[in-house]
């Protein structure tokens, strides 16, 4: 259940009643029970196209991994480091948006940019290295209307349900937010 004066997300699963007409489902609408899904399976395959590239898909779309040239790849892709750090840039954007959406809180833009500190002696195969990217910094510039205590929502609240920040702060990762809030 989400916390008080959130909304919950629409992933939804439907139940009908199961004494309901099997023909048609306009009959069963009064029967209608809404759960929302707790845990979902991610599927995502990859492919090695060569040592360094890598093609993975999930739900139809494609994305391109790579090395830069001077390791050997062809630079055809961000690295499935920067992947990650992208994959945080994201979801930073999509659970930041979530909150406001189910706060009331207004957002007209924010940009978001990282940068990671990666201890590459674990990929160079030099030694096993027990947090390979030990600090990002996360800087969010937000657009917006909201108060300093809505802002204060927001800020709690990404901590709190972001699941690629959670996963990489779990992992021994510091991820320092850097907040600049820009009034329009």
């Amino acid at each position: 259940m989400p916390p008080p004066g959130i909304r919950p997300l629409p992933y939804i699963r439907r139940e009908y009643n199961a004494n309901a007409c099997k023909t048609c489902l306009r009959c069963t609408e009064p029967n209608v029970k809404i759960t929302p899904k707790i845990r979902v399976t991610l599927s995502v395959r990859g492919e090695a196209q060569s040592p360094t590239r890598t093609e993975a898909s999930a739900r139809g779309k494609t994305i391109l991994m790579d090395e830069p040239e001077e390791r050997g790849g062809t630079n055809r892709g961000l690295t499935p480091v920067e992947t990650m750090v992208a994959a945080l840039v994201g979801c930073t954007n999509v659970i930041t948006n979530r909150i406001a959406a189910a706060r009331g809180i207004p957002i007209a833009a924010m940009k978001i940019s990282a940068d990671a500190i990666l201890d590459r002696r674990g990929a160079a195969l030099e030694e096993e290295i027990a947090t390979p990217v030990p600090e990002i910094d996360l800087r969010i510039e937000c657009r917006t209307t909201a108060t300093a205590e809505q802002v204060q929502i927001l800020q709690n609240d990404l901590q709190k349900y972001c699941p690629v920040a959670k996963t990489l702060r779990q992992s021994g990762t510091l991820i320092r937010e850097h907040w600049e809030i820009i009034r329009p």
